[in-house]
Formats: C-alpha cells, sequence, structure tokens
C-alpha cells in the first residue's frame, strides 16, 4: 500500500530523504534507510534512492508502508504430496534465505527439510516448486537440468511488442538463451505478454525484454536506456509473474499441471492499462 504523496513544507526544505521518511512515517531511520533500499520511494515521480538527497519545499514524497507484523502474508499451497509442494509465492519475499517462503512454509507445516527446488526473484510472484525430501529436490533438480519443467509466466511491459508470436535468443554471459513470447493483448502504451523460456539464466526474462526495448513495467534493474512515460515509474515492482509449472511427477508418473491466478497487483496494472 502506498501512502502520499507527501508535500514537503518549508520548514522541511533541505532535509535528507531519509529523516523526511522516518519523521513523517514515523520509522526508525533503519526502516527508512530499508524503504529506500527498496527503490519504490518517488520525488516528484522520479524514484529516488539516495538516503542523504535533500528535498525541496514544495517535492511531493510518494512512498509504500512497511509491513508490520499483522501484514505477514499467508502463502497459499497449490498442490502437495509426500513428495513436493507448489506456493504461489508472493511479490517482496525471497525464496529462500532469511525470512524467505522457504523458511516461512518450513515453520507453517512443520518440514525442516522442506527445500526450494529453484528460484524466484524477490519481486516476482508466482509458481515456486519445493521438495520434501533430499531424494525428491535430487529428481526435480534432474527434471530441470533436462529441461523436463515447462514454466510460463505473465508479463506487462512497456510499448507494442510484435510480431504476435517472436523468439529471443541472445546469449547471456556467453550461455545459449531463449525466451519466447506471446502476445496477448497490448496498447501503443502497453504489451500483456506470455512467456515461455526453454533455459533458465539469471534473470533471463527481464534481461531478454530489456534488450529488445520492452522492459518489465517496474524493472529496476534492467530498465535502463528505455524511455518509460511518468505514469510507469511509480509501479511498485516488476510486472512478472510465473502463471504455470508443468512437469511428470518421477514418483508417481503423473502429469502435474499447477497454475497461480494473477495477482491483484498485476490485474489492477492492467485494468489500469486497458489491457486483458
Amino acid at each position: 500500500m502506498k501512502t502520499g504523496p507527501h508535500t514537503v513544507t518549508r520548514l522541511e526544505s533541505g532535509m535528507p530523504l531519509v529523516a523526511f521518511l522516518a519523521q513523517r512515517l514515523r520509522l526508525s531511520k533503519k526502516q527508512a534507510k530499508a524503504l529506500l533500499d527498496s527503490r519504490n520511494v518517488f520525488v516528484n515521480g522520479r524514484r529516488v534512492w539516495m538516503a542523504h538527497h535533500a528535498l525541496e519545499t514544495g517535492d511531493r514524497v510518494a512512498a509504500p508502508l512497511p509491513p508490520g507484523p499483522a501484514a505477514r502474508q499467508s502463502i497459499p499451497i497449490l498442490f502437495q504430496d509426500d513428495h513436493y509442494l507448489v506456493a504461489d509465492k508472493p511479490a517482496g519475499l525471497l525464496s529462500n534465505e532469511r525470512d524467505s517462503v522457504e523458511v516461512r512454509l518450513r515453520a507453517a507445516l512443520g518440514i525442516r527439510s522442506l527445500l526450494a527446488a529453484h528460484r524466484l526473484d524477490r519481486d516476482t510472484s508466482g509458481c515456486l516448486l519445493f521438495a520434501k525430501t533430499v531424494e525428491a529436490l535430487a529428481r526435480a533438480l534432474e527434471l530441470f537440468r533436462e529441461r523436463r519443467i515447462m514454466k510460463i509466466y505473465h508479463a506487462i511491459v512497456a510499448g507494442r511488442v510484435h510480431p504476435p508470436e517472436r523468439i529471443v535468443n541472445t546469449p547471456i554471459e556467453g550461455e545459449r538463451a531463449v525466451t519466447r513470447l506471446r502476445v496477448l493483448d497490448s496498447s501503443r502504451l502497453a504489451t500483456h505478454l506470455g512467456v515461455k523460456i526453454d533455459t533458465g539464466r539469471t534473470h533471463q526474462i527481464r534481461r531478454h525484454l530489456q534488450s529488445i526495448g520492452h522492459p518489465v513495467l517496474g524493472e529496476k534493474a534492467y530498465g535502463a536506456g528505455v524511455k518509460l512515460p511518468a505514469e510507469f515509474l511509480e509501479i511498485p515492482r516488476q510486472m512478472l509473474h510465473a502463471r504455470i509449472v508443468e512437469f511428470t511427477h518421477p514418483f508417481s508418473g503423473s502429469r502435474l499441471r499447477l497454475e497461480a491466478p494473477l495477482p491483484r497487483d498485476f490485474r489492477a496494472c492492467l485494468r489500469r492499462l486497458k489491457l486483458t
């Protein structure tokens, strides 16, 4: 949830942005700095993350409210059996490591051996596969190596993408990388894409889309070099969602296809851009 914009008064002119946030949002300096590090703070519609950025009278500052303990979101489970679990990862959480989806599910379910079989970026939402045992993890990693797990993403990107279907195969760090794009809806301003990846390079989708001049909306790391309309700059996170994961269960032999519904902020962005 975004708060503001807060207008800088004459008495606050010259105040560092980190101090202004701490004062207006009643945060500690550490919390205010963490908010800036998330790169979700805007001054006069422009993303600013420098703690000592000096504010001027009349500047308008918008920032999300940091979640309190009661705002810790539940993590929907799309599928689970004795071997695997597929969760619908919320944006804003790491896949594993400290205070991650992995850690929260371990605690909630009492499964100390639970391990993420792959990763999604912090700001990417959607299907995330977990193994409950060492053997299940080994089998899942083998499926990934052999490219027998299909993942389909949805993305909202800047500009009109054409043709309706295309393949981006620019190598990433010298390695083969293949991304397949399908236009679901488009306008002059933006395009709703279905995205399938044949390879799993780091930040592949985001890097490939930036390389063709259509960065993911809300993109912070790979949006350089593309001039975006002002209204896109306030989108708080990258509009990238892991919609579908599909694979043959290594133990049962059954074909699994799990689908995570588009999250609320993604659907709101589509509505705002008049896309379906």
